[in-house]
């Protein structure tokens, strides 16, 4: 069985959606607060459907909380844990999945903390996906109103990132995918590669 983590979710329909999907494959769900809603939010159980009160779910109060309970701050079981964030140079379908690893997803607005990831930088994986000039028509509006153009932390991203990684500054991101899809496509591949049945 499969964990996955929603470190702060802030989107109750994104923790809903994802709380079906981990019902229809057999995987649990965490959640670290604090969480962006109430667990009794109409929004939260509208996208989970009929399929809420069938979730194996637990809630942690942080980081350091979740890392205690589930036994993650013993040597080497740093391998079990799967931190998807835009700054990873390995792709998630480069990574090996085994049954009972931990598939960890950041909240909507910020990701996963780069404190987080500079501590596990070999847990460190992405999804790809197209730059914003191929994918967004008005990929220079978005910058231009989020001031990713003229950001100061923009010229840091020609040295390495918080990961390690050498980010090309051409490639800048502005968009990136729903938390429910990031979360069912690294799902699905960790399922595929353990033979989870019908694939």
């Amino acid at each position: 069985m499969f964990n996955l983590v929603l470190f702060e979710p802030e989107i109750p329909a994104n923790t809903g959606n994802i709380g079906r999907t981990c019902v229809v494959t057999g995987t649990r769900l965490h959640l670290i607060r604090p969480l962006g809603f109430s667990l009794d939010d109409r929004a939260l159980h509208r996208a989970g459907l009929g399929y809420w009160h069938n979730l194996d779910v637990t809630v942690y109060d942080s980081w350091d909380d979740f890392m205690q309970r589930c036994g993650l701050t013993t040597p080497g079981s740093e391998a079990r844990l799967h931190l998807l964030t835009k700054k990873a140079a390995r792709i998630y379908s480069e990574a090996t999945y085994r049954d009972g690893d931990y598939l960890i997803l950041g909240k909507e607005s910020s990701g996963i903390p780069e404190e987080l990831l500079a501590a596990h930088p070999t847990c460190c994986e992405r999804i790809p996906m197209l730059p914003d000039e191929t994918s967004l028509a008005n990929a220079h509006d978005w910058a231009a109103a989020s001031g990713a153009d003229t950001h100061p932390s923009h010229e840091a991203l020609h040295r390495q990132d918080i990961c390690g990684n050498f980010i090309d500054p051409e490639d800048y991101r502005i968009s990136a995918l729903n938390l429910s899809n990031a979360a069912a496509i690294v799902l699905y591949e960790a399922l595929r590669q353990t033979g989870f049945p019908g694939m």
